[in-house]
């Protein structure tokens, strides 16, 4: 049976450890708070201010007015020539993203009937997706333009039966940063829960307490509770701070139950301490217990949960293994909380996983430590 005074002394033995260690306190609140500005004011998937060149070869009024359309996008710094000496240099180097030329015979072929006003665009396709940006939008804005000039040109052209007008849900302004930071607090949660446990039982096997505390009457899983629960409560402290911090430090929506995000923020912190214990039964030394946990939990979870990298977009032997990662789940489900709402269905499904996958870690950590103890 589990002794509840040994566990009780246990995590004496624990919080007393967490007191006199600053490193611990630096991976729970500082390590976090970096990561969270470092995603929140450093990583964007915005495309804004690129800069290309357009070259007015025609100087007519209808090439200055698809010029504008351009010039006051706010997605665009465009530095407008006669001429395109020199700019073939610059797309090769680097210093502009595209090259826009709008020929002289352009207004002429305009006002021809059966004709289309020719431009050339060329983009830096070493970048593809500033390249498809560029690609997209400049022919958006031409047939935009196209169709303006058609109006004007004949007022009596009947208003089209279907008009087409976009909405976007969940993300009306179309910020990455509220993607982003959502989805950040799985890769900071997967890094801090698996570090703690693997790093700290790492440390003790180095100094041999770990050899005293296997000599004594404590039981494999009184062990494991001792261990875990000072840290859950630490991750559990860290994630509190990680939401804070989001919310009202770079003003993220939060449109779910905050009950909800404890719920399976535990699940997931459960899932990550049970890692950390599992990797430190195979590493016996902290500096190979961090190697694997970047390994194991930070480089799958970074890259293969859908965090910044489309799953649908990769092969198919790839999106199978992303259902063995936890942290895929907990990214969906953190999207989902912060920028949608209660979607229960999606969620309970993820902290089913989550859950399953976390206990799974904890019985091969109990099955190694008690074959230790034997």
């Amino acid at each position: 049976m589990i002794c509840l005074r040994r566990i009780k002394a246990l995590l004496l033995k624990e919080g007393m450890q967490i007191i006199r260690d600053p490193s611990t306190l630096l991976i729970t609140v500082f390590l976090p708070l970096l990561l969270i500005f470092i995603y929140g004011s450093g990583v964007s998937l915005d495309i804004k201010h690129l800069k290309i060149a357009l070259v007015l070869e025609d100087r007519s009024k209808e090439a200055f007015d698809f010029s504008s359309t351009l010039t006051h996008s706010p997605y665009f710094e465009v530095s407008t020539t006669n001429h395109r000496h020199f700019l073939d240099e610059k797309l090769m180097e680097g210093s502009i993203s595209g090259l826009i030329v709008i020929p002289s015979y352009f207004t002429k072929y305009l006002h021809r009937e059966g004709k289309i006003a020719p431009i050339q665009l060329i983009a830096d396709g070493s970048e593809t997706n500033t390249a498809h940006f560029v690609i997209n939008y400049v022919n958006g804005a031409y047939t935009n333009f196209l169709t303006q000039e058609i109006v004007a040109k004949s007022p009596l052209v009947e208003t089209p039966i279907i008009n087409v007008k976009s909405r976007f849900w969940y993300n009306e302004e179309l910020e990455s940063r509220y993607y982003i930071l959502s989805g950040s607090l799985a890769i900071t949660m997967t890094l801090i829960g698996a570090m703690l446990t693997a790093l700290v039982v790492a440390r003790e096997w180095e100094r041999g307490t770990m050899e005293s505390l296997l000599s004594t009457p404590v039981r494999s899983l009184e062990l494991v509770l001792g261990k875990v629960f000072p840290y859950f409560a630490l991750g559990m402290i860290s994630m509190a701070i990680c939401v804070a911090f989001t919310v009202v430090g770079y003003k993220v929506p939060f449109r779910g139950s905050y009950l909800l995000l404890t719920l399976v923020s535990a699940v997931f912190l459960y899932c990550s301490l049970g890692l950390g214990l599992m990797i430190s039964t195979i590493a016996k030394s902290q500096v190979l217990a961090y190697q694997i946990t970047l390994i194991v939990a930070f480089l799958p979870a970074y890259m293969l949960s859908g965090f910044l990298f489309e799953i649908l977009s990769m092969p198919t032997w790839i999106q199978m293994m992303t259902t063995f990662i936890p942290a895929k789940y907990f990214v969906q489900s953190l999207q989902t909380l912060f920028l949608v709402g209660n979607v229960w269905s999606l969620i309970f499904f993820d902290i089913l996983v989550i859950g399953s996958i976390g206990s799974i870690f904890f019985i091969i950590t109990a099955y190694k430590t008690e074959r230790k103890i034997s």
